[in-house]
């Protein structure tokens, strides 16, 4: 099982930029693969980013160019650099990550962009 802690939301103006992290405890390295999905109030939970043990990188079309995901093995932990933040972008978002045995999910960080 990977324990996952997010951090890093918060109020930011339009245009601003926020950067989240999410510390992995436990089997990092069987991880497959690690996201970060977000839910706005009265939506559906939503794919932002996603990076593989592999390397590939996979971006939501209302985020590429805009977002970016990283990964630092070293310190077990996935960030999420965000700019050009628009108000479409508040909501919590949440870090999982998957692999052959557990699908795990953080508790959610509440990222919220005034216009």
């Amino acid at each position: 099982q990977v324990r996952l802690v997010e951090s890093g939301g918060g109020l930011v103006q339009a245009g601003g930029s926020l950067r989240l992290s999410c510390a992995a405890s436990g089997s990092f390295f069987s991880i497959n693969v690690m996201a970060w999905y977000r839910q706005a109030p009265g939506k559906q939970r939503e794919l932002v980013a996603a990076i593989f043990s592999t390397g590939t990188i996979n971006y939501a079309d209302l985020v590429k160019g805009r977002f970016t995901i990283s990964r630092d093995n070293a310190k077990n932990t996935v960030y999420l650099q965000m700019n050009s933040l628009k108000p479409e972008d508040t909501a919590v978002y949440y870090c999982n990550a998957v692999g052959p045995r557990f699908n795990s999910w953080g508790q959610g960080t509440q990222v919220t962009v005034s216009s």
